[in-house]
């Protein structure tokens, strides 16, 4: 192992960084060459790699966002264009490859692999903590408390004005956002993807929270799922039957960005680690993840297993009850 090319892929998540430098300083230290790919695998379908040193990572580990730039980049989903990258990297001496983003990133870095590509290690890194095999990714905890700071405000005003508020954050097809900080910002009613509520149920929710507590304002923080507008269907729907006006909060794109908090800066650190060394002795196809309080290195997800979802309901009933 003499050369590895860094890249981050997919939808940015805040700690990105900071996986990066520890990439970069952790393969200097052992004498490796590292180069970043810009814009993720676009970079390699370019041929855009720059090479990185100790001082090309300072001052970046405080910053949201991605120094290398990341995309969605369709056009590597092809096997001629996977081709054509590993020629270019096999030209350019490439021996290893680390990559940070989510399963399609990761499926990505395993394809070319297995088509006679380097070496690969993967490093999770997503708001929505959304994929098997590890208990946390990079950019989770910041995106939770950036949603919660949201839903404190607007708890402020929903309390001073008798009003009722949707609030809804990301999660396509997995809860694990929206339970957190519903449950620390004290929604009276969590929406997820895994276990739908009907209008009526979420109705019934308001009303028993209401009635045991003579409540005036509400909280309700649903998971953006995979249709567009979903909160504002519900809000909809609630209000025809409640009779009641309810306020939509989207707080989309925010949650991605930000000064990345203290626990994503140290194990986006200690992941960037555990890649390079991974590579060093002789590992591929694995990505790192946290299981229990230890960092381990895990496969790859499978191809038919995209997602990490809620898969019991007991933190929804904890807030059933939370919320009387």
């Amino acid at each position: 192992m003499r050369k590895i090319v860094v890249l981050t892929s997919g939808g940015d998540a805040p700690g990105m960084n900071a996986a990066i430098r520890a990439v970069v300083r952790t393969g200097c230290s052992l004498g490796l060459e590292v180069y970043g790919s810009l814009s993720g695998y676009q970079g390699l379908v370019s041929k855009k790699l720059i090479r990185l040193q100790p001082e090309s990572v300072a001052n970046c580990i405080q910053h949201g966002g991605t120094i290398l730039k990341t995309d969605r980049c369709l056009a590597f989903y092809e096997k001629k264009t996977r081709d054509q990258c590993r020629a270019f990297l096999e030209s350019a001496q490439v021996d290893g490859l680390v990559v940070i983003g989510g399963n399609g990133t990761f499926q990505g870095a395993a394809l070319l692999s297995n088509e006679g590509g380097p070496a690969v290690t993967g490093i999770p890194g997503t708001i929505d903590n959304d994929i098997p095999g590890t208990d946390y990714t990079i950019g989770y905890d910041t995106a939770r408390n950036t949603a919660l700071q949201a839903i404190d405000k607007i708890r402020d005003t929903a309390s001073s004005h008798d009003r009722n508020f949707l609030v809804e954050v990301m999660g396509h097809r997995s809860g694990f956002l929206a339970v957190d900080v519903g449950i620390a910002g004290g929604a009276e009613v969590i929406v997820i993807p895994e276990f739908e509520l009907s209008t009526a149920d979420i109705a019934e929710k308001i009303a028993t929270s209401r009635h045991r507590r003579s409540k005036q304002s509400s909280i309700i923080v649903v998971a953006e799922g995979e249709k567009p507008g979903r909160s504002l269907k519900i809000a909809e729907d609630l209000s025809k039957v409640t009779d009641t006006p309810y306020r939509v909060c989207i707080l989309g794109h925010t949650q991605r960005g930000g000064s990345p908090t203290t626990l994503d800066r140290l194990m986006a650190s200690r992941m960037g680690y555990l890649a390079v060394k991974a590579l060093v002795e002789g590992k591929t196809h694995c990505m790192t993840a946290k299981q229990g309080e230890s960092l381990v290195l895990v496969p790859f997800p499978a191809l038919d297993k995209h997602t990490r979802t809620v898969e019991n309901r007991e933190l929804l009933e904890l807030n059933d009850i939370l919320c009387i």
